[in-house]
């Protein structure tokens, strides 16, 4: 493969990116760039173009072997000719092996905990708010929450009669019930000190979050359950399938541009897959 780039920047002189001797216009690679979001109009200049080469490689190689455009409709979205005719290339040309049972089951083995159904928290807290930019007010809720926090170690059966008195949070009506949560319902800091806890406890001191501080009491957990191999087989087996496809492509891809002549963009960190 040959590659040279002939300008940085698309708002500079013309650059000349062809592909076996075919050109790319560069008002086609601008289009193109809506789709390639970047921090910088370079970078996204470069993904379009990549794109672009990537498209032409495939279509020229479609034309050399007579590939007719057979489109499919999906959620009442018809292919284009292109688009099909792209389709029907790697589907002619790249063979990809399914995954079997076998190799589902020791995927399955190996990844137990993404199967697991997540746990369940019962909780309650009185929240002392305050955003953390007040200096004042936040210092003022943290001597709040460790006075109340004092007085549930004396008297823990008082802690909905306090959460209705001082929690600044909707749950102060229900005596600072939470009712169920699971992870990532609440911020980092709140669902740390909760996971930490054992069902009765309550925290040792005042959690801080963005909202305020906490006082947290867990009542009742409930452990996840290891979902059955039947129930996520057909997930697996998909994943799995779709990983090997992808490098499958992406090899194929690699093999076209090794054999064709490329001017006027570096392919290098190419992906192969953003291909509209």
């Amino acid at each position: 493969m040959s590659c040279s780039v002939h300008a940085q920047l698309p708002t500079g002189r013309p650059v000349n990116v062809t592909v076996n001797g075919i050109a790319i216009a560069r008002d086609e690679i601008v289009r193109e760039m809506q789709h390639h979001p970047a921090g910088k109009p370079i970078a996204a200049w470069q993904q379009a173009a990549r794109a672009l080469v990537i498209r032409e490689l495939l279509m020229q190689e479609a034309r050399r072997l007579n590939i007719a455009p057979q489109p499919l409709t999906e959620d009442g979205r018809r292919e284009t000719d292109e688009e099909a005719i792209m389709r029907g290339l790697i589907d002619r040309e790249v063979t990809v092996p399914q995954a079997d049972d076998a190799t589902c089951r020791r995927y399955y083995e190996r990844h137990q905990a993404q199967f697991r159904s997540p746990d369940i928290y019962e909780a309650a807290h009185i929240l002392f708010a305050a955003l953390p930019a007040d200096k004042e007010a936040y210092a003022r809720a943290l001597a709040d929450a460790e006075g109340v926090l004092a007085a549930l170690v004396e008297r823990p059966e008082s802690f909905a009669t306090l959460a209705g008195a001082y929690s600044g949070c909707s749950s102060a009506a229900q005596g600072g019930n939470l009712g169920q949560i699971t992870t990532g319902q609440t911020t980092p800091e709140f669902e740390k000190a909760l996971v930490a806890l054992s069902p009765g406890d309550m925290c040792a001191e005042p959690v801080a979050t963005r909202y305020g501080f906490h006082i947290i009491r867990l009542d009742h957990k409930h452990d996840g359950k290891l979902l059955p191999f039947e129930l996520v087989a057909g997930r697996i087996a998909d994943y799995l399938n779709e990983s090997v496809r992808r490098r499958a492509d992406a090899q194929y891809i690699a093999r076209l541009i090794s054999a064709a002549t490329i001017e006027g963009i570096d392919l290098a960190g190419a992906d192969a897959h953003r291909v509209h």
